[in-house]
């Protein structure tokens, strides 16, 4: 009989999964290794100690998701399982994206290992699996299907079947994540403005099957959960304060990452404009070229000489042609 569940019985109620233990010990093993061998090969530039705690972090939430009192109540609490669901799906996921073990893996290797990697990052199902498209619908799928249909209860009374939920939250997780907040070596390169459409896109899937939970009624509860212990919410108020856990902490997630978005964003807008790359100025520096046929200011290629005056007389040459009689012909560039 498990006691009442809050943060003491989160500390002490621990379910140890060895699969799980032996896989995160192993995983942090070898990514320690890969920081060692970048540290020795290039001790001037060693791997970065914040990216190395952050996959430390993720291997913890995830081995706190299942193996602590989060793992031991998500049999009895429905909305303590959604708990669970967060973690595994849109909080160790990014975590591990954030540490880029697959570039880690790519400094701290040599041929032919590190050739493989190479050519398994650019084979056409990684790009696949890593299109921005197919991820979100790999989400959206993750989500609904896991909580909307029947595999909810198939997930309940089989654990075979609920440790498979977890592996398919990391992975789905992961592959989701990835092109929105990573920076590895991948195909794609998704602009700012759609990596926020599709967390807003995002949004209301959580939202949605949130909604969904929070209204269904006896039956539903009884067919994910078994009646609770005495002093446990009921099946229904289980039920339904999972959905407030999906729709609310679900939208908040989704939210703080569509922050930490505009504020990437905001970070290279800053160092681009300190270069002279900022969108703002090649748009102006395209702008510019159009209408008179030279470069703009302060864009000169390496070995060209531009002056400033000649842009003027260009500009000027180009404003006179607007104001010439019509049918006039063009400066010459």
């Amino acid at each position: 009989m498990l006691p009442q569940f809050g943060w003491h019985a989160v500390v002490t109620q621990w379910e140890w999964a060895p699969l799980v233990t032996a896989a995160a010990l192993i995983m942090a093993g070898l990514y320690l290794w890969g920081v060692w061998r970048v540290r020795r090969a290039h001790p001037a530039r060693p791997w970065p100690w914040h990216r190395t705690v952050m996959f430390l972090a993720g291997l913890a939430v995830i081995v706190i998701a299942t193996e602590s009192g989060v793992g031991a109540y998500d049999d009895v609490l429905f909305w303590d399982h959604m708990i669970q669901h967060l973690m595994l799906i849109m909080i160790a996921p990014p975590l591990l994206v954030a540490a880029q073990p697959v570039t880690l893996l790519l400094h701290a290797s040599r041929n032919p290992l590190h050739t493989g990697v190479k050519k398994v990052i650019r084979s056409r199902v990684v790009s696949f699996l890593t299109w921005p498209p197919f991820t979100f619908c790999a989400y959206t799928a993750a989500i609904a299907g896991t909580h909307l249909t029947g595999l909810a209860h198939e997930t309940h009374v089989n654990q075979t079947l609920h440790n498979a939920e977890h592996v398919a939250y990391l992975f789905v997780g992961y592959l989701f994540f990835l092109p929105l907040i990573g920076s590895e070596p991948i195909r794609w390169r998704v602009s700012y403005p759609l990596r926020l459409l599709l967390f807003a896109l995002a949004m209301p899937v959580d939202t949605f099957t949130g909604l969904i939970l929070s209204y269904e009624g006896a039956g539903y509860a009884r067919g994910v959960q078994d009646p609770p212990p005495p002093g446990f919410p009921s099946q229904v108020v289980d039920v339904h304060w999972a959905g407030a856990v999906m729709w609310i902490g679900g939208d908040a997630i989704m939210f703080g990452f569509m922050m930490f978005v505009v504020w990437m964003w905001s970070q290279d807008d800053d160092r681009s404009a300190e270069l002279g790359h900022g969108w703002l100025a090649a748009a102006r520096s395209a702008s510019f070229e159009n209408l008179t046929g030279h470069r703009a200011p302060g864009t000169a290629g390496a070995g060209e000489d531009m002056d400033d005056d000649e842009h003027l007389a260009a500009y000027n040459a180009y404003l006179a042609q607007l104001n010439g009689p019509p049918g006039q012909d063009a400066p010459p560039g």
